[in-house]
């Protein structure tokens, strides 16, 4: 089951609050920690049970190896944890991937594995790797199990992230947290939760049809007009944006019911005025990991210029890897490694003073934004593509170079693209001009360190709406949930979300 599917909201989320609020009510701690655990368990499961033993496995063995880690300290440990995490990932996200590759280039006609990828596997084992590292780092004292499984397990952010670090939640999981200022939790958690519905079932699927038609011609193999590669490219840029800022909305809403706060995961990147300036706001926990055990690890900036523009391109290319099994992917990495070290290059000669500031500041800002934001939008064509040959039909399209095509296939299906534009439009101004979640939730406490979450608000340029818990959000709210609740009851079929993939 999906967040945004009847099954959820109205067969699991309720009884699972209830069993919540009784034992909140009895202040039975442990009990709580447990119920949780149960009802993710349940929840993960709902997919396909047969994975269930797999999460439980991965847990007991990395559970094992904090453990021995505790008293021994000892590198090797810590290196048969990672490796047993890695060639967990590698046999069931990677084998095909590496046997086609080893098919194509050697002639060799190995059989496929073709294992079904387990859900959530990326974020389960990055999680649990993390936390052996901090182990072995000695910012682990001690940890009991039960707690140690919830932070792995935690429903609300177990699918697809944030990708949390044990400081950041275990210290949570207490009676304290749990019974601290309920109504205000649920209020907050309720409008996240809303919030997020509709920007998935109404916004990012309402745009995934056009995104999804182009693509589809792109992989033809004929051309793609230069006005429907462009609605296509944008069409996907906005889908991917409302569907993972979706997500994290409902997933820091779920989280907040129960009294707790997940990391922020997603703040506003279209803004960004640099690539890195949209890595600080796009998948952040994940940007974190990669810095902070593998950037760093590699050497960071430490060992000269050189080494450190190797370092980001091995970190994003492996980044790219780490979305999917397809070249594609480390591609689309690659790209943004090479974005970075430009990036890193471009601020090293503003700096010395290579490079004179002769535009006006408003000027310098907007232009800076929309580079930005054409270099992802290209990255993304090699994202959401099947193949090179159907991101290279798009690019060229945008371009305005494609002569060769049939017109008659996307006509048919789009008629007219004036309200198609008119919807761009209309995202844009969502994008750019309103306050995302967090800030609309800000005086609240949403996410752990809200503080620092919004000190770029200034110069992000939102309009200055605010949600306070009246009536009259209250009444808002209703209507955004109710909009969305039909539209789920009109689709025939419900679309996951995209990072469920990963």
């Amino acid at each position: 089951m999906v967040f945004s599917s009847l099954e959820f909201i109205y067969l699991f989320l309720p009884p699972v609050l209830i069993g919540f609020l009784i034992l909140r009510h009895f202040r039975w701690e442990t009990g709580i920690i447990w119920w949780l655990t149960l009802a993710s368990l349940a929840f993960y499961g709902w997919w396909k049970p047969i994975y269930l033993p797999l999460l439980l496995g991965s847990v007991v063995i990395n559970y094992a190896l904090h453990r021995v880690l505790l008293k021994v300290r000892d590198r090797f440990v810590l290196i048969t944890g990672i490796v047993f995490n890695l060639v967990l990932i590698a046999v069931f996200k990677y084998a095909d991937f590496v046997i086609g590759n080893v098919n194509a280039l050697a002639g060799a006609d190995v059989p496929f594995l073709n294992l079904a990828l387990p859900l959530a596997i990326s974020f389960f084992t990055f999680q649990q790797i993390s936390f052996l590292i901090d182990t072995y780092r000695g910012d682990v004292s001690d940890c009991d199990f039960p707690r140690y499984m919830l932070f792995v397990v935690f429903f609300p952010q177990l699918i697809a992230g944030p990708i949390v670090m044990q400081r950041e939640t275990i210290p949570q999981f207490k009676m304290k947290v749990f019974q601290n200022r309920l109504v205000l939790n649920l209020a907050v958690g309720a409008t996240l939760f809303a919030i997020g519905l509709f920007k998935k079932i109404v916004l990012a699927d309402g745009i995934a049809p056009y995104a999804n038609t182009v693509f589809s011609l792109a992989e033809t193999g004929t051309g793609v007009p230069m006005e429907a590669a462009w609605i296509g490219a944008l069409a996907y840029t906005f889908q991917l944006y409302f569907d993972f800022s979706g997500y994290c909305d409902m997933a820091l809403g779920l989280a907040r019911m129960f009294g707790i706060r997940l990391p922020v995961n997603f703040n506003s990147p279209y803004k960004a005025t640099s690539i890195s300036d949209f890595w600080r706001r796009w998948h952040i926990t994940l940007s974190h990991f990669l810095r902070d055990y593998l950037y760093i690890l590699l050497g960071g900036n430490r060992s000269g210029a050189a080494r450190q523009k190797a370092n980001l391109m091995i970190t994003m290319l492996l980044g790219g890897l780490w979305h999917g099994a397809s070249w594609n992917f480390v591609f689309w990495g690659g790209l943004h490694g090479a974005y970075l070290v430009i990036n890193h290059g471009w601020s090293q000669l503003v700096g010395k003073g290579y490079v004179p500031n002769v535009l006006p500041a408003p000027l310098a800002q907007f232009l800076s934004r929309a580079l930005t934001l054409l270099a992802v939008v290209v990255a993304w064509v090699y994202f959401r593509a099947e193949s090179f040959e159907g991101a290279n039909n798009i690019l060229v399209g945008m371009t305005g170079l494609s002569t060769v095509y049939e017109p008659k296939l996307w006509e048919s299906v789009t008629l007219e693209t004036a309200p198609i534009w008119a919807g761009l439009a209309m995202l844009s101004g969502i994008v750019f001009l309103l306050p995302n979640s967090i800030e609309f939730t800000e005086r609240y406490n949403p996410v752990l360190r809200v503080k620092q979450f919004v000190a770029q608000r200034k110069s992000d340029g939102f309009l200055p709406l605010r949600w306070r818990p009246s009536a009259s959000w209250a009444m808002a709210l209703s209507m955004i949930g109710v909009v969305s609740m039909l539209q789920i009851y009109r689709l025939a079929d419900l679309t996951e979300f995209i990072y469920f993939n990963f």
